[in-house]
């Protein structure tokens, strides 16, 4: 499904989605009532019946494993049969994210309180403590709640709209714990190695860009990665609303994520400069919340309660641990990763830490936690234990090449480690249970890379083979009839053999390329090469000289990849569409455009959109595309153009318009085909949908915008300190606009209708004076579609009686 084959570790994997996404609502086969049975039998079983929620081995296994203690046993279990409380967090980079939080303080929360459901007292909703900010948010309301009363019905759909728009994110509360420890900054790298359904990406997303301003990007990426594709799928549609450039999607496996590296030979002979910006794909974070058993969801999930067996822990151990060492091969010295699970099982947690635990360093004890994350930690977490010795203190290089002490930020606990640590050094990581803080359950271990991995000596059995390898290796390049698929599968076959440590050690980042290190190469630059099919193309010369032969073959990988029935990732290059869009919109030079745009499609004619890629991207593709496409890229770059397809496009200078993802980061560099409204006017605009050019209440605006030229226009609300008369369009973090086309004779909105709503909703929330032109412009359209219809009726009497 995703990826090549690699034997039992990739069906292990894929086993466990597909039980994941396993219909528990369908009833099964042995829960039929059988035939004979009487009528109100059958009117019983047809009646709904809740999950069981209890197991005896789950009870027998946990109280053993001491993962809480006698005491708290019986609360700790109480609260593990109740349902889990709804949790969502604000998406911190929206524009609209403080009037959200000022509606959910100042309305939402004073309503809530004083209404009450069933006669009882409704719990108010309210922030949670512990996230910056107060960005996130935990209800207690039941889907019956939210449907029988008024007041939860219209926080409900609150809910629904702004989580579609990408305003908020539904998520877990313990589930946005392992992303604010990894102390994410705008410049760093991130990889997130089982990144489905995408909350957790997200939210990374969110740090990234808390201090970008409008127009610009932040200097760092996302790479998500996810190897089953419909979970790959919900990954995408997860994180498409965060309208980012900064994020590639991909469909690889976690313990075989491609390193990237860029071979010897490649890097000597390479032409231009820019592909030596990055000799290999190496991140500053690392984010490892690996796929578990997920008794920690059962809370979420009352079904596992009946499926729940101490094997299903057993049977993603060694897959946990392939992930987390693969995680921190690709980790940066002095960088950070964290490993996680929604598990409970110290099999899924302690024991696989317990594998990499000489590698990091971790958090000793709750105090030892960053002094703005103190609200959510407690004692409860970390183990009990007396074996605790506190690491020597020593600089420590970090990833952007400074020294730094590990633990900077920490605050010192030493006085109380005694109580705290357990017989081994697992005394670092982080057990979150229900009953603390009345949520699910999580395990977090936080790990600094000290330095790189040790390489994992051969014994001579091995070191034979690797010389026959070799050898046959050069007979094969010397004869170039001779394929390379022997050697292709007879290396994934060794890699399915590796150990987990020689799994993990650097020497696996060397790629097939450095095989054949002693053949020089060069490769033309990627922007310049292209094929028939517009296609840009890796062109290889051997010894200075090109192979027909070779070559072909080597377009056919380029074109196809590595990964049939995939949309290859192709730079866009055609000057003639891109100096149109330049020209059209008067793009500023200052924006870098031309080598940031990219395409789905290999023939430059039926492009329909264009996406747009940060320089951290680019420089990820460009090396991508150098090492043979090793990263299945499922999606990648910010949609920023699409091909105008109806009629009236044809008559446009520029055939591709504005898409509303990538106007935020656009509009300040544009000169061109760009309006100041009035709050009437841009109000009549969203509500309408299209107005003709003489009912515009501002009868100047109404002219103006005649004057622009046929396509895709850009409208600015005008805000109450600009001048009426002004042409100058002032482009700040508070600027709303919206995307129109103009036809011959109105203007017409090119957004979605639910956008249409939010936006309204917006305007209305902000200012009392723009809720009142909402009502009026509403009430008005009504009243026109009654006098239409009024009009149609009467015409059609007239028809009849003649």
């Amino acid at each position: 499904m995703g990826g090549r084959g690699r034997g039992s570790k990739s069906r292990t994997q894929r086993k466990h989605f597909r039980d994941g996404r396993e219909n528990v609502w369908k009833r099964s086969k042995s829960d039929s009532p059988a035939d004979g049975n009487s009528a109100a039998t059958a009117a019983v079983d047809r009646s709904w019946q809740p999950f069981a929620t209890q197991n005896t081995a789950f009870d027998e296994y946990y109280k053993e494993q001491g993962i809480v203690s006698p005491e708290e046993w019986d609360t700790f279990v109480e609260v593990l049969r109740s349902p889990l409380p709804a949790a969502f967090r604000i998406n911190s980079s929206s524009q609209f994210s403080s009037d959200i939080r000022q509606q959910l303080e100042n309305d939402f929360t004073k309503c809530l309180q004083a209404e009450g459901a069933d006669g009882a007292e409704i719990e108010a909703i309210r922030p949670l403590a512990w996230y910056p900010d107060n960005l996130a948010w935990h209800s207690n309301y039941s889907r019956m709640q939210l449907r029988k009363n008024q007041t939860l019905e219209r926080f409900h759909e609150f809910l629904k709209l702004e989580n579609e728009i990408g305003n908020i994110t539904r998520q877990e509360a313990v589930s946005m714990v392992p992303p604010l420890f990894l102390d994410v900054r705008p410049e760093h790298f991130i990889l997130d190695m089982c990144a489905a359904p995408g909350s957790k990406t997200f939210q990374l997303l969110e740090i990234i860009y808390q201090s970008t301003k409008p127009g610009s990007l932040p200097d760092g990426m996302v790479i998500a990665n996810d190897l089953d594709v419909q979970r790959c799928n919900l990954l995408i549609h997860q994180t498409k609303r965060m309208c980012t450039a900064n994020l590639i999607v991909t469909n690889n496996e976690a313990q075989q994520f491609p390193g990237c590296r860029l071979s010897k030979a490649l890097s000597k002979h390479s032409v231009s400069e820019h592909e030596q910006s990055m000799g290999q794909l190496l991140f500053n974070r690392v984010l490892c919340d690996v796929p578990c058993s997920g008794d920690g969801t059962l809370r979420k999930a009352p079904d596992l309660w009946r499926k729940w067996s101490p094997g299903m822990g057993n049977g993603l151990h060694n897959l946990q641990i392939q992930i987390a060492m693969r995680g921190l091969a690709l980790l940066k010295v002095g960088g950070k990763m964290v490993y996680s699970t929604c598990s409970m099982n110290p099999v899924e947690n302690e024991a696989v830490v317990a594998e990499v635990r000489d590698r990091g360093v971790w958090l000793a004890s709750h105090k030892d936690v960053v002094k703005n994350r103190h609200f959510g930690a407690v004692p409860g977490m970390f183990p009990s234990g007396r074996t605790y010795v506190p690491p020597i203190e020593k600089d420590i290089k970090n990833e952007n090449g400074g020294n730094s002490e590990p633990n900077q930020e920490l605050e010192t606990s030493n006085e109380d480690v005694d109580e705290e640590t357990s017989d081994l050094p697992l005394e670092r990581c982080m057990r979150i249970v229900p009953h603390d803080q009345n949520s699910g359950a999580f395990f977090i271990a936080v790990l600094q890379k000290l330095s790189p991995l040790p390489a994992i000596p051969e014994n001579p059995k091995k070191q034979k083979n690797s010389i026959a390898k070799k050898d046959e290796t050069q007979e094969k390049i010397s004869d170039p009839s001779v394929e390379d698929t022997d050697e292709q599968e007879q290396e994934s076959k060794s890699i399915v053999m590796e150990s987990a440590s020689e799994a993990a050690s650097d020497i696996d980042l060397v790629d097939n390329e450095e095989e054949k290190k002693d053949v020089p190469m060069e490769v033309a630059p990627c922007d310049k090469v292209s094929t028939e099919n517009g296609l840009e193309d890796t062109q290889v010369t051997v010894n200075g000289k090109s192979d027909p032969e070779k070559a072909v073959g080597e377009r056919k990988l380029q074109m196809q990849g590595r990964w049939k029935g995939v949309d290859p990732v192709l730079f866009f290059n055609d000057e003639a569409t891109i100096n149109s869009i330049i020209e059209f919109y008067g793009i500023d030079e200052s924006f870098p455009f031309k080598g940031h745009l990219i395409s789905r499609n290999s023939d430059d004619n039926h492009v329909k959109r264009i996406y747009y890629i940060s320089k951290s991207v680019k420089d990820a593709l460009e090396l991508n595309i150098l090492v043979g496409q090793q990263l299945k890229i499922a999606s990648v770059g910010l949609k920023m153009f699409e091909r105008q397809t109806a009629i009236a496009g044809s008559d446009a200078p520029c055939a591709f318009r504005i898409s509303s993802e990538g106007l935020p980061l656009i509009l300040p560099h544009i000169t061109k085909q760009i309006l100041n409204a009035s709050p009437v006017d841009f109000i009549h605009i969203l509500t309408y949908k299209t107005i003709k050019f003489r009912d515009f209440v501002d009868a100047a605006f109404g002219e103006k915008a005649s004057k622009l030229m046929m396509g895709c226009c850009v409208i600015v609300l005008k805000k109450d300190d600009d001048q009426v008369s002004s042409d100058t369009v002032k482009v700040d973090a508070s600027t709303i606009a919206i995307g129109c086309w103009k036809g011959r004779g109105s203007l017409s909105v090119m957004v979605t209708a639910i956008d249409c709503q939010e936006l309204l909703e917006r305007l209305s929330v902000r200012d009392e004076g723009m809720k009142e032109i909402i009502a009026r412009s509403k009430e008005s359209k009504v009243l026109n579609r009654k006098d239409e219809k009024e009009e149609v009726e009467v015409t059609e009497e007239l028809a009849a009686e003649q």
